[in-house]
């Protein structure tokens, strides 16, 4: 989703030719110049760029169901619904590490999702594509990232969301008892049976105890 606020800064009316239609041209001729040079795979260089189905649309009242006006969380599902569309077949990917590629056996998840992977994998032991750690990131089909950016001026920061869950954590969390004993320190006392637990280990196994078995060889 694509705004356009007036010099001022955010949420200040933009100029008056500043329309929307306007907007959306600038985005599509904006799509069609934009391109990355990807990593050079097998001596060449791979571009990444929009496709061909560009498809800008102006998010009006009647964009919503019954035409009502448009509201903030209206817009974040509205953002929502478009920003996981596409995503069904990578659900069930996985939320750690793969030490080896063998662990995908016991791991359940599509097979469109672990073909990915693997691919991801594959991928990684290639020299050209070393400094990419796709195995580190095979979990993650190699990407690293987040799926979306934001700017503070408009939203907030994964470190405020962190805080203020972690504030929630520590508000909800009862202290702990004062009865509660917490060893911190460890100290070495021995190893193996007490004289009387082992007299005890021998009757119950019908075997001499090493009392018994000293004297036997005395």
């Amino acid at each position: 989703m694509i705004r356009l606020d007036g010099p001022a800064g955010p949420y200040t009316p933009p100029p008056a030719w500043a329309t929307p239609e306007l907007l959306a041209d600038a985005i599509r001729i904006a799509a069609n110049c934009a391109h990355v040079s990807g990593p050079k795979v097998s001596g060449r260089v791979r571009p990444f760029a929009f496709g061909e189905q560009i498809d800008t649309r102006i998010i009006r009242s009647t964009a919503f169901q019954g035409g009502t006006a448009i509201t903030e969380g209206k817009v974040a599902g509205y953002v929502a619904k478009y920003a996981t569309k596409g995503t069904e077949a990578a659900t069930g990917t996985l939320d750690h590490r793969l030490k080896r590629i063998t662990e995908l056996w016991c791991e359940s998840m599509p097979e469109h999702a672990a073909r990915m992977i693997r691919t991801t994998w594959t991928l990684g032991n290639r020299d050209d594509l070393k400094h990419l750690n796709l195995r580190k990131w095979a979990h993650m089909l190699g990407f690293r990232g987040h799926f979306s950016t934001k700017t503070r001026a408009y939203s907030t920061t994964l470190g405020a969301l962190r805080a203020a869950r972690a504030e929630w954590h520590h508000r909800h969390t009862p202290p702990p008892s004062p009865t509660t004993l917490v060893l911190v320190h460890w100290a070495y006392d021995g190893i193996g049976l007490t004289p009387d637990l082992e007299r005890l280990a021998a009757l119950i196994n019908g075997g001499p105890t090493r009392e018994q078995e000293v004297t036997a060889g005395a």
